[in-house]
């Protein structure tokens, strides 16, 4: 009458049929949108640069599952209250990733699907899904929406699963430290869930003082990761190198030059927001991996080119030009165009900016609140390391062809 599902990171996750929470739980799981999650990787193309990140969303969607009930059961034990409330954030923390296109995140960036809407629509359109929510309360599916929403009336629901300091969170730092070799992602996840409370006054998630250095270490962590893996001139540039491709695919469909399925022309020619929810489900990433096969021996030579790049792992370049000014950043692009029109390569699909954001900290839904003498203060307003962390940081890479590398070089622009 049990489930098991043995995790590298949190060992057995063990499902109780009996219990009628987790019994849902396993039909979510069972259900084909959530198994499709075993066929989008949890990094998008990131194993180009790191060769152990082929994880998926599924494994990452029972992770978050296993910090959150770790993390609830334990504040529902010092306040019985909060156990009514047990469906709902395991559902939201199991579900919250179910609407992400092929590769993940890759897919918004190069299709401009947002995988937060289509969560929602799954969770409406898809009966699988639906049904078993309605089944088990007719109720539950509008209060996981309003956890996604950050709407739902007890703040500290909505924040286990989204918020500066989740579940969410905590298992990718965790998960994607780990398959990618990155040691400095280790996070003392004991000590972080022992940290964590609940403030019946504000009825928020709150952290105790004691715990300061542990979630210190967790934003310092978060810090790294998005400066040295998920930003990674590597990720970026093979990324920016698909969208190119994707690019070049629609406008050849648009000429009827290009033969693709009917899901592929779909998310060719519409909104993604827009699609059915078979066509959306249809796509993942052997679909679109599928198709830049297919596309690799297109008699158009870019489009061949792009696919067989990102096939092969041939992919351009990136280079920092995050010291000089954005003028300066224009003008170099602006040469480099032009340089690669005299050597008949299209400079639309073969050279760019691309520009990455990332901040360790920022007060994004009430921020993370220590108790303390007192009472509930903001983490940046106790810590000195974290007040660091609240500073933007903006980098920006030329993305070019290898071809050119020697003509950048001479041209001082390499360095």
């Amino acid at each position: 009458m049990s489930r098991t599902y043995h995790d590298p990171l949190h060992g057995a996750i063990t499902l109780d049929h009996r219990n009628p929470v987790e019994g849902l739980l396993i039909e979510l799981i069972d259900t084909p949108a959530f198994q499709r999650l075993r066929r989008i990787r949890q990094l998008g193309p990131a194993s180009l640069t790191f060769h152990g990140a082929e994880t998926s969303r599924f494994t990452h969607s029972l992770g978050v599952l296993a910090v959150a009930r770790r993390g609830f059961d334990r504040l529902t034990a010092r306040h019985p209250s909060l156990a009514p409330h047990r469906a709902t954030v395991l559902v939201a923390a199991l579900l919250h990733d179910i609407g992400h296109g092929p590769f993940s995140h890759t897919a918004e960036e190069v299709f401009g699907s947002r995988h937060e809407t289509w969560t929602q629509r799954i969770l409406q359109e898809s009966d699988p899904v639906g049904s078993r929510l309605q089944q088990f309360d007719p109720a539950l599916a509008t209060q996981v929406v309003q956890v996604y929403r950050h709407r739902h009336p007890l703040p500290l629901v909505w924040q286990l699963v989204s918020s500066q300091l989740d579940c969410d969170r905590i298992d990718y730092l965790l998960r994607d430290s780990y398959f990618t070799g990155a040691s400095y992602g280790h996070l003392d996840l004991d000590r972080i869930l022992l940290a964590l409370d609940y403030d019946p006054d504000s009825q928020e998630l709150v952290v105790a003082r004691k715990g300061l250095a542990a979630i210190e270490h967790y934003l310092v962590v978060r810090y790294f990761m998005y400066g040295q893996i998920y930003n990674h001139p590597k990720n970026l540039a093979a990324t920016w190198g698909l969208e190119q491709a994707i690019n070049r695919a629609r406008d050849l469909l648009n000429l009827s030059q290009l033969s693709a399925d009917d899901t592929m022309t779909a998310w060719l020619t519409q909104d993604p927001q827009t699609l059915s929810l078979d066509d959306y489900l249809a796509a993942d990433d052997a679909w679109l991996l599928y198709h830049l096969q297919r596309w690799q021996r297109h008699p158009d030579p870019i489009l061949s080119d792009l696919c067989g790049r990102f096939l092969d792992r041939r992919l351009l370049k990136a280079y920092e030009l995050s010291h000089l000014t954005p003028t300066q950043q224009e003008q170099v692009i602006e040469r480099v165009r032009s340089h690669l029109q005299t050597l008949n390569l299209s400079p639309d699909h073969y050279c760019g900016l691309r520009r990455a954001n990332s901040r360790g900290y920022s007060l994004y839904q009430r921020g993370i609140k220590l108790r303390g003498n007192q009472g509930l203060e903001d983490i940046n307003q106790i810590s000195p390391l974290v007040q660091t962390l609240t500073q933007p940081q903006q980098r920006t890479w030329l993305i070019y062809p290898q071809d050119i590398a020697d003509w950048l070089q001479a041209r001082g622009h390499l360095g």
